[in-house]
């Protein structure tokens, strides 16, 4: 009996296991397919998220290519702007030279007949007074009202300050024609020299005394070299841009000093030109003014920047010039600043540009 109820207990616990066993391939088959999916969908993660960090990759890559293009477009923009302004700016001063230029040059042409006339008219009232000495009472009380002794000496002083003033309006006009060559592209042998000349004759009136202030002294220190290849126009509206921003410097400079401060200490503006190394021409424009603070000095050259009150200055002289020296004429153009004691621009192009 005992062994029997052993063999039945035998058999149960047979059956149990092979019970547990199917039980337990059944959990290690669904555990290795839990494996392959667990490892199949961290494939699928690390793909996805490799996708994701690609796709993050090319959309900052392509934002930013979307604002250097903005950039770039703002830049044309205002560049195409100013271009067109300046165009426009030099066809108008070509003409008003112009129509300056006829009826001066009319004024001009004539002063030397009207020289000879009036010389001629008092010679022959130098003969009358000799051979009628004493003419009837009513021509020598005309004699004394119009005070000819007077009239003979300050007819010919007022007629060579009208030859004086005449030639200053051609100089003028001449400088209004040569700096309105703003629509020039092409490059041309030009004098760098007759350009600065040109531009600071147009800003003389910013140069002369005021009763607020003395006079702002220019320092040429020319160098001798032949012309150079550039656009005329474009090198002159960069002489312009720096010249006036160092006016303004200078100008605002002035505004914390009493004159007798400002005649102890005069204010200048030196400009050198030079050569280097047979092949590179050098304009260095610099002024005694108050320099420019190290904070904003990297930001001289962006578009838009600019320390003037608005209605004043666009932020657009310098970044233009920056385009014209180093894109269009293949130059440098760097400044050099301490505060409290001046800034210089430095423009380098080639004498001859490259084909």
């Amino acid at each position: 009996m005992d062994n029997q109820d052993d063999s039945m207990q035998i058999q149960e616990l047979e059956k149990t296991n092979r019970i547990l066993r199917k039980k337990l391939e059944r959990c290690e088959a669904e555990r290795r397919q839990l494996e392959t999916d667990i490892g199949t969908k961290e494939f699928l993660l690390k793909k996805v998220i490799c996708e994701l960090e690609d796709s993050r990759t090319d959309l900052q890559y392509r934002g930013q290519e979307l604002e250097a293009t903005l950039a770039s477009l703002h830049k044309m923009q205002a560049q195409m702007i100013q271009s067109e302004k300046m165009s426009a700016l030099g066809q108008m001063v070509a003409g008003i030279a112009h129509e300056i230029n006829n009826p001066v040059s009319f004024i001009y042409g004539n002063l030397s007949h009207i020289r000879q006339y009036i010389h001629d008219l008092l010679q022959l009232v130098e003969l009358y007074h000799h051979h009628f000495p004493n003419p009837p009472t009513e021509i020598q009380t005309e004699r004394k009202t119009v005070d000819l002794e007077f009239l003979q000496k300050d007819a010919i002083m007022v007629l060579n300050s009208m030859n004086i003033g005449t030639e200053r309006i051609r100089d003028i006009v001449l400088s209004l024609r040569n700096f309105s060559r703003l629509d020039e592209s092409e490059f041309k042998a030009v004098d760098i020299h007759e350009g600065i000349d040109n531009t600071l004759m147009i800003l003389q009136h910013r140069l002369k005394a005021t009763d607020k202030s003395p006079a702002i002294e220019i320092i040429k220190n020319y160098g001798n070299f032949s012309n150079v290849e550039c656009c005329a126009g474009q090198i002159n509206q960069v002489f312009m841009n720096i010249l006036v921003n160092a006016l303004d410097a200078l100008e605002e400079f002035n505004t914390k000093w009493t004159y007798q401060e400002i005649l102890d200490n005069p204010s200048h503006i030196t400009i050198h030109t030079s050569v280097i190394d047979l092949q590179w021409v050098k304009i260095a424009i610099a002024d005694n003014g108050p320099g420019i603070p190290e904070s904003i000095q990297k930001e001289i050259f962006n578009p838009f920047f600019t320390t003037k009150p608005v209605g004043k200055g666009t932020g657009m002289g310098m970044a233009i010039s920056y385009q014209i020296i180093t894109e269009k004429h293949s130059g440098k153009l760097e400044f050099f600043s301490t505060p409290g004691k001046g800034t210089e621009f430095v423009v380098q192009i080639p004498i001859k540009q490259q084909v």
